[in-house]
């Protein structure tokens, strides 16, 4: 019989013979190059550690060309390395350094990349702000965009803003306000008067007088008032009325016979009728007076008819004074009852 044992499957650990008294045991095979292997992963960890800071230092600007700004103020407290430097809400600028000017004020060193760098004028005003609550801020304003640009290494006070200055003043106003307030509240108070003498007022004003009650003074003088009204409407009433009548009586309405103005017509009329006819007479007259100067032979002939004809003439006149006396009558016109014959 071969006493050999088979060999083990290729990638199968050696395995030692069985021992007397137990199992056969297990041995490794050594791995080739392992330090080689481990040095490669040390240098590959490392690598990436270096490029991860490097990242870090891009991504914060570490290797941005920056130009230098300095800000001086009485105080630094609440400014701290690294801090940002804002422009309308956006960082432009990061504090490097701060230290103490041999002046006593703080100076504090700020980054501010060049592509940036043409927020910053020479006009340009820096605030320290400290507010209630939340740190401290640095801000950039800039009013006129087309003044020189911020010169590298400029020197720029920073004016401080802290809302924390202005308690004791708000407290101050507030103790004083509520000191007026309790003033004005007092029961003697001017305020407390004038709000009783408007409620004296009120309860007046809705009383049996009224407004009229509160301007008059008394009760005594505003009925007189009232019945001053009353009687001044009855007589505008009593003229109202008078005026309807007057009108009626000149004007006239159907029905009314003793209105002024239709008779008076009607004799205007009359008399523009015996003016017609005096002035038809007075055409005949002018005609047999023609008549007379052209005609010498019957001159006695035209003379009896002058005669009746001038007869009928002052017959008319005599009608035409009966209608103007009587238009006179009835009309209170002018009184001269001159009349004048052609």
């Amino acid at each position: 019989m071969n006493d050999t044992p088979p060999k083990p499957p290729h990638g199968t650990p050696p395995v030692s013979p069985a021992g007397a008294d137990g199992p056969p045991v297990e041995t490794l095979r050594p791995v080739a190059h392992l330090e080689l292997k481990a040095a490669a992963l040390l240098l590959f960890t490392l690598a990436l550690i270096v490029g991860s800071g490097l990242y870090l230092l891009y991504a914060r600007g570490a290797f941005e060309p920056t130009q230098t700004l300095i800000l001086t103020a009485d105080d630094s407290e609440g400014v701290v390395v690294g801090m940002d430097m804002t422009f309308s809400g956006f960082p432009i600028g990061r504090v490097r350094r701060i230290e103490l000017a041999d002046s006593g004020n703080a100076r504090i060193l700020v980054d501010v990349p060049r592509k940036d760098a043409h927020w910053l004028r020479a006009s340009s005003v820096f605030t320290l702000v400290r507010g209630l609550v939340g740190g401290t801020n640095i801000r950039a304003y800039s009013g006129i965009l087309t003044d020189d640009p911020l010169p590298d290494g400029a020197v720029r006070p920073v004016l401080r803003g802290d809302a924390t200055a202005e308690i004791p003043q708000l407290m101050a106003t507030a103790r004083e306000l509520l000191t007026n307030l309790n003033a004005l509240t007092a029961p003697d108070a001017a305020l407390g008067n004038s709000l009783a003498n408007v409620k004296t007022l009120t309860d007046r004003l809705n009383g049996p007088g009224g407004a009229l009650g509160v301007l008059m003074g008394n009760e005594a003088d505003a009925k007189r008032i009232i019945t001053t009204l009353e009687r001044t409407n009855t007589l505008l009433a009593r003229l109202d009325g008078m005026a309807a009548r007057a009108d009626r009586q000149v004007l006239g309405s159907e029905g009314n016979k003793d209105a002024l103005v239709p008779e008076v017509r009607a004799t205007v009329a009359q008399l523009n009728g015996l003016l017609a006819d005096t002035r038809a007479s007075v055409k005949k007259v002018d005609a047999v007076l023609v008549e007379a100067q052209a005609v010498g032979a019957n001159a006695r002939e035209a003379t009896n008819d002058l005669g009746a004809l001038r007869a009928e003439v002052e017959s008319n006149l005599r009608k035409v004074e009966s209608l103007v006396n009587e238009i006179n009558r009835k009309w209170p016109f002018a009184r001269d009852t001159e009349l004048k014959l052609p």
